[in-house]
């Protein structure tokens, strides 16, 4: 069958809108049999590594530098360096390939 919009064929997995849950199914259950069952969390639940949990409970940061930074930049008075602004933005578009 052709589409008639694009004028190209589809393919049966796109005419049976059933197989891509059949493909879903077995995605699911091979996961299924892959996971540590010991570990069972909730919905929206992460469970962090013993290092990452120490991590976040040992983090360190200068609470008084960080509500001076909020401040002035609520207020306006935070210092941008343009040239670093848009030499980030320069060597993004290189990363990614925009150039």
């Amino acid at each position: 069958m052709t589409d008639p919009i694009s004028n190209l064929g589809r393919s049966a997995a796109q005419l049976n809108p059933g197989s891509e849950k059949v493909k879903n199914a077995k995605v699911d259950s091979d996961l299924a049999h892959t996971v540590d069952k010991t570990i069972k969390p909730n919905n929206d639940e992460i469970i962090f590594s013993a290092a990452t949990e120490s991590a976040l409970t040992n983090a360190e940061f200068n609470a008084d530098k960080v509500a001076k930074i909020k401040a002035a930049i609520e207020e306006g008075n935070y210092p941008i360096d343009a040239r670093k602004v848009a030499e980030s933005f320069a060597s993004l578009e290189r990363m990614i390939g925009g150039e």
